[in-house]
Parts: structure tokens; C-alpha cells; sequence
């Protein structure tokens, strides 16, 4: 790894992808802990990423020892956080712990990470590999069917979801489940059973996704937004009422197609001059036919924000904060 006076967020996320075909993985694992040591992280809140980056290379070469001290003190950096990159790290400290022959203690670090399992996504899966390098299948696969009730009940009892967007959280759960229940070679229940439907309806969705059209991916940076519905107020049908809301809107639609199976997603940013010189002058801006037109012509133009970014990189909306604080969430909603 080169040394640099300082590492970026989008420094570590290039580490992670490359780090295991260095020459020297374990020197890279070091640097990175000196470089929260000195001070060399551009965000010092990277410090629990650099260091868990730092233990996942150690366990990967079977250092166990020093990619437990890694895990630790990423612990450490964290703090109070209350994250699914927190449970990461716990669930990489209880894996490290399996792998040492610590089961009791593995088990002991995994336990209190159950109640997160229906509030992130990542730590259903976190976990549960953690519980299958330790020989706790069977473990898995009770905590999932916990948590898949847990996630139905609150539903409140309602209708089956009609698709895996509608299902949220709950889709994911029964997806790690589901694969969990098939190498335990466990018959399909009624659970199985759902996470097959909504899979199928996902599925279900590519041919849509496929045609979906420009429109869908214009983003309207916040100063064109505030100007589109002050000029054009009938536009906050189509484009969201809030800033937040159209911003909400574009991120649910680009997981969606990316689920789907398309790759290369970009957004096409707009501007009301743009919009207005497309309508001309006897043209309504609102039209559909006219917002479709405008949406083919910036697609066809260079300038579009590639997505998604990196978790720790820029917020593709400008709003400069990091993608995983900003809009990433907001595809949860």
C-alpha cells in the first residue's frame, strides 16, 4: 500500500478491494493501524473501518492473535455507535473467536447482537455467517425464524407483501433463512415458502426495471428543486414535495434496478433552464410527454453522477456528507 500523508474514505475502500493480492497483506494491515495511531486518516471517524479492514486481512492470513487486537480496538474507535458497521465488527470478533477455539466467548460476543438482526439489513448476514464458521447452523437458522416473526409481527399481521420492496427488512431476513434452512437440508415451511414467492415477484421485476425510462433517474440538485416548485408547483407530483422525498424517491429506484439486474446506473441531473428551453417557448414544463423528452435528451448527454458510491464516499447528491449517512438510508424509508 502506498504511504500517504493522509487515507480517505475512498483510500480504504480501495484497500479492501486490493489489500489480499499485496504483496505483503499483513504490512498493509499494520499500516493501517499505524495510520490511525499518527493521526493519518483524512476522517478520524474512519478510525473503526481502518482497523476492522486491519483485523479482516490478519484473520485472513490466520493471524488470529493480532486480528483479535485489531478487532478490539476498532470496538474501541466506535465507541457508543450503534450501527450496523458495529455489529460488523462485533460479528468479525466472534468469527476470529470461533476460529481460536473460543466458542463460549464467540457465542457470548454474537448474543447481544440478536436484537439488531431485525434493524439492519447486513447484520442477518453477519451473524449468521459468524454462527456457521463456529459449527452453529442449527443456531442460525433459530435466531433467523426468531427474527422473521419478530419483523411479521410487526407488520402488524397485515397482507402478505406484494413485492420484496413492500416486504423491506423482512425480505432479507427470510432470504439469509431461507439459504441458512437449505444447508441444513430442513424442508420448506410456510417462511420458505414466502421467501420463494417474493423472490419470484423480484425476479418478476427485471423485464420492467429493463425499460424503465429516463425520467425515473432525473435528480434535481436541492438549489434546482427549490426553484423546479417555486416556478413549477405542479411538478411536486412527479418529483417528490420535499427535497428529501425526491432524493428518497431516486435512491428506492436505483436499488430497485440494480436488484433487478441492471448494472451502469447513473443519475441525470436536471436544471429549470434546461427544462424550460426544452418545453420552449408554447410548451408546458409538466407535461409528461415533455418531462420524458427532457430525460431522453440528458441521457444522451455527458455530466451523469455514477452510482452508487462507495458507503464512505461523497453523497451522490452534492449534500456533501457520506453516502452511507445520507442517501443511502433513505432507500429503507
Amino acid at each position: 500500500m502506498p504511504t500517504k500523508a493522509d487515507l480517505s474514505s475512498a483510500d480504504l475502500d480501495e484497500i479492501r478491494q486490493s489489500a489480499l493480492g499485496a504483496a505483503d497483506p499483513l504490512g498493509v494491515a499494520a499500516e493501517l493501524a499505524g495510520a490511525v495511531d499518527a493521526g493519518r486518516l483524512a476522517d478520524p471517524g474512519d478510525a473503526g473501518h481502518a482497523l476492522t479492514l486491519a483485523a479482516e486481512i490478519a484473520e485472513s492470513r490466520s493471524k488470529l492473535d493480532a486480528a483479535l487486537r485489531y478487532a478490539d480496538r476498532a470496538i474501541d474507535a466506535y465507541g457508543t455507535r450503534d450501527d450496523s458497521q458495529v455489529a460488523a465488527v462485533h460479528a468479525l470478533r466472534a468469527r476470529i473467536l470461533f476460529r481460536a477455539g473460543r466458542g463460549d466467548d464467540a457465542m457470548a460476543e454474537l448474543e447481544p447482537l440478536r436484537p439488531l438482526l431485525t434493524r439492519y439489513s447486513d447484520a442477518a448476514a453477519y451473524v449468521s455467517a459468524a454462527l456457521v464458521v463456529g459449527g452453529r447452523t442449527r443456531v442460525a437458522e433459530e435466531w433467523l425464524t426468531e427474527a422473521v416473526k419478530v419483523a411479521l409481527d410487526e407488520r402488524g399481521g397485515s397482507a402478505e407483501p406484494a413485492s420484496a420492496d413492500d416486504a423491506g427488512l423482512l425480505f432479507f431476513l427470510l432470504q439469509q433463512r431461507h439459504r441458512t434452512r437449505h444447508a441444513l437440508g430442513l424442508p420448506h415451511d410456510q417462511h420458505d415458502n414466502l421467501a420463494d414467492r417474493l423472490e419470484t415477484k423480484l425476479a418478476n421485476t427485471t423485464a420492467r426495471a429493463a425499460t424503465a425510462s429516463a425520467e425515473d433517474l432525473v435528480f434535481w440538485p436541492q438549489a434546482e428543486f427549490d426553484r423546479l416548485l417555486a416556478e413549477q408547483p405542479k411538478l411536486s407530483e412527479a418529483y417528490g414535495e420535499t427535497w428529501d422525498e425526491h432524493r428518497a424517491h431516486l435512491e428506492r429506484e436505483l436499488v430497485r434496478l440494480a436488484g433487478a439486474g441492471r448494472t451502469g446506473l447513473a443519475l441525470l441531473p436536471g436544471s429549470v433552464t434546461g427544462l424550460i428551453r426544452y418545453a420552449g417557448s408554447d410548451g408546458d414544463p409538466s407535461d409528461p410527454q415533455t418531462r420524458s423528452g427532457y430525460a431522453k435528451q440528458l441521457a444522451a448527454a455527458p455530466g451523469h453522477i455514477s452510482w452508487p458510491p462507495e458507503r464512505n464516499g461523497s453523497c451522490w447528491c452534492g449534500s456533501g456528507n457520506k453516502y452511507k449517512k445520507c442517501c443511502l438510508p433513505r432507500s429503507r424509508g
